[in-house]
Formats: structure tokens, sequence, C-alpha cells
């Protein structure tokens, strides 16, 4: 029986990730903050960890009590929605750690068991704001594109171990806590002078009932972890495939 290990399962993406996978007889490490036992259905097949991919002791000590791992799905990630005058860079920095430093010491942590079985996948959430630019969203948006690079390049790096990486970019998914606590970190609001702009972004978002659902983003990091002939790049909902065709 494989074992995938999946980060941020306390919600959305994550907690319907770890279903799927259960779902199909994997055994599922889902990792959260708060590890909460009644997120997901009991099984004999799930455990459920504590892990901030922010701190690197809590990872180590993940990653040791986890075991073999054949997957690892990199999907903890924090939004944020501001215009750049009005991001105070203690927020960068945090969305920068979280989204792209905390993935990239996830990866790490766990590479040398899967170099040394020569096997294994990693499968990255990105999002497809990486495929068409918005405006309020440029930090957000540069945690993601670092994360697109960084896996594109380690797949030339980890080719010559059998091991595969990959990417899923999710498109909106307006009713997840992640776009609601992407909301409250804006903390003030938008500046003032970016208010019409948020207000027209806002309404075009309001008005787009093309939108993508978790059960879309599970179904793609599932085929990015069992098929080997996917490709590096798999938009997950309907905007985000419409997006990548138009691009």
């Amino acid at each position: 029986m494989q074992t995938v290990l999946i980060t941020g399962c306390s919600s959305g993406f994550g907690r319907e990730t770890a279903r799927c996978f259960l779902d199909r007889g994997w055994t599922v490490v889902a990792t959260m903050r708060r590890p909460r036992e009644d997120v997901l259905p009991p099984s004999d097949c799930l455990r459920v960890l504590s892990l901030d991919v922010t701190d690197p002791a809590s990872i180590k000590q993940a990653v040791a009590a986890a075991g073999p791992i054949d997957v690892l799905v990199n999907n903890a990630g924090i939004g944020w929605l501001n215009a750049l005058e009005g991001t105070p860079m203690t927020a960068a920095r945090e969305v920068f750690e979280t989204n792209t430093l905390g993935l990239i010491a996830m990866t790490q942590a766990v590479l040398p068991q899967m170099r040394e079985r020569r096997a294994g996948v990693i499968v990255n959430v990105s999002s497809s704001t990486t495929l068409r630019s918005l405006p309020l969203l440029s930090v957000y948006t540069a945690t993601k594109a670092a994360v697109n690079a960084f896996t594109m390049s380690l797949a030339l790096e980890l080719e010559p171990f059998g091991i595969r990486t990959r990417l899923v970019l999710p498109g909106r998914a307006p009713g997840t806590s992640f776009a609601s606590n992407a909301r409250t970190r804006m903390g003030g609001g938008f500046p003032d002078a970016y208010a019409e702009l948020a207000q027209r972004l806002m309404a075009g978002m309001q008005g787009d009932s093309t939108v993508t659902h978790s059960p879309d983003v599970a179904e793609a990091v599932w085929r990015a972890a069992t098929d080997p002939s996917c490709p590096m790049r798999l938009p997950a909902g309907a905007d985000a495939i419409a997006w990548a065709e138009a691009h």
C-alpha cells in the first residue's frame, strides 16, 4: 500500500485530496498546523499529524513520524489580496515563508528517502494566477510563480533518481476558507488610491460563475501523483483550464 503525505489538510483542497486518496486505498498522512481528528472520516489508513511548514523542527518531526513517503503533496498555503502599497513587508515575508520557502523546506526534507529508493512523486499545488495576471495579487502570484520555476528546475535535477515533480494549478475557489482567510489578511483594507480598482475586481469576480471546486483539484493531484505520462502543469477547475488554453 502506498503512502501520501499532504500538507494543509484542515480544509479545502487539502482535505478533499486526502479524501480522494483514502477512497482509493492509499495510506494518507494528513498534516495540519492544528490537528483535528474530525476533519476527515475515520479510517485505519489515515494518520493525522501536526505540521507547520514554516517551522524546521515541526517539519523534521512530521517527516520522521510519517515513515516512508511515496508521494508528497505540497498543498499548504496562505492567500494575500491587496495592492503592493497596502502590503507591509512583514505580510509579504509571511506569504513567501509559507507558500514558497515552506514548500521548498518540505521537499528538501522528504527527498533523501525518495532518492535512496530511486522512486517518488512530488506534487506542488500552485495557482492559475500564474497563467493570467490579475491586479492586487502581485505578492501572492510571485510566491506561486517561484513555486512553478522551482518545480520545473527540480524535475530536471531529480529525473536521474526516478523522482517525478508535477504542478497543479487551481483556479478561483471563492467558497473555501483559503479565500476568506486571504480577505481577512487585508487588514485595514485597500489603500484609498486603489479602492476603485478593488471594487471593479470584486464585482468582476462576483459576476463570474466559472470557478474551481475542491474535487477538481483533488482529481488533478491524483492524476499528477499516479500518471507518469501527465504533463508537468495540470490546471484544475473550469476557469483554470480556460486560462491555460488561452495562454
